[in-house]
């Protein structure tokens, strides 16, 4: 259902239905995105690092030290990006909510217009829609909002979504990247080792891809095979390159 965010007076059969009918829509989309951009980075990434290494017959300490040490990077970094990212949009739609604010004010009766041109597009007819202008110049804000969402196609960001997204994606980041670096911890030989954690981490790639698929109304098998497909080429690309440097 949605709210009502103007305190409109909705007629109350109306209020009834909608509070009687509960819509289903996923709502998270935004979470998930942070989580599948940082657990496919975090498992892609360490996992070719170790890979390279234990190609390069480093010993599985080694790998662990310096995987750690990626995965932290790698958090830090991605977590930025993530909040440069939301924090750009939130600027964005600030820089665009003033210029349009400054418009209403000025050239009111070219916005109105617009007003009109939009509803139009909908196919709703002048006499259908003037007295839908005619009511939003009566309530800034609600016409702001209108313009804002109609219009540019902008929705109002969640002032927190920088922080949240920046943690998202590196916990999300780590959480993925220790997968293949687990068998390092308890294996002493990083030949052994790499043997594990392919096998470890390809399997957490066909769950996080099938997952991937599934909550992005993608082909869930689909999905997972593709995940699946590009960890398996950067893991066995990086083995290669550090066998064929370090033999």
């Amino acid at each position: 259902m949605a709210a009502l965010t103007q305190g409109d007076n909705l007629d109350p059969e109306k209020q009834t239905l909608l509070n009687q009918h509960k819509e289903k829509h996923f709502t998270a989309g935004e979470i998930v995105r942070d989580i599948i951009i940082g657990v496919s980075d975090g498992l892609t990434v360490p996992f070719a690092l170790a890979a390279g290494l234990s190609g390069a017959n480093a010993t599985s300490s080694i790998v662990l030290t310096a995987g750690i040490a990626e995965v932290a990077a790698g958090a830090i970094s991605m977590g930025l990006g993530g909040y440069l990212a939301a924090k750009s949009e939130a600027d964005h739609y600030a820089i665009e909510l003033m210029r349009e604010k400054e418009e209403i004010n000025s050239v009111p009766d070219t916005e109105a217009a617009e007003v009109a041109e939009i509803l139009a597009h909908y196919g709703i007819e002048p006499h259908e829609y003037g007295p839908v202008v005619s009511a939003l110049r009566k309530k800034p804000q609600a016409w702001l909002d209108f313009m804002m969402k109609f219009e540019l196609g902008l929705e109002k960001p969640d002032p927190r979504r920088a922080l949240h997204s920046a943690l998202t994606i590196a916990i999300a980041y780590v959480l993925g990247g220790f997968v293949p670096l687990s068998p390092y911890m308890f294996i002493p030989r990083a030949e052994d080792a790499v043997v594990a954690s392919v096998i470890l981490t390809l399997a957490a790639l066909l769950v996080f891809g099938f997952a991937k698929g599934y909550f992005t109304g993608n082909k869930p098998f689909k999905s997972a095979l593709q995940t699946v497909l590009i960890g398996a080429i950067a893991s066995a690309a990086a083995y290669g390159m550090a066998k064929a440097v370090h033999p």
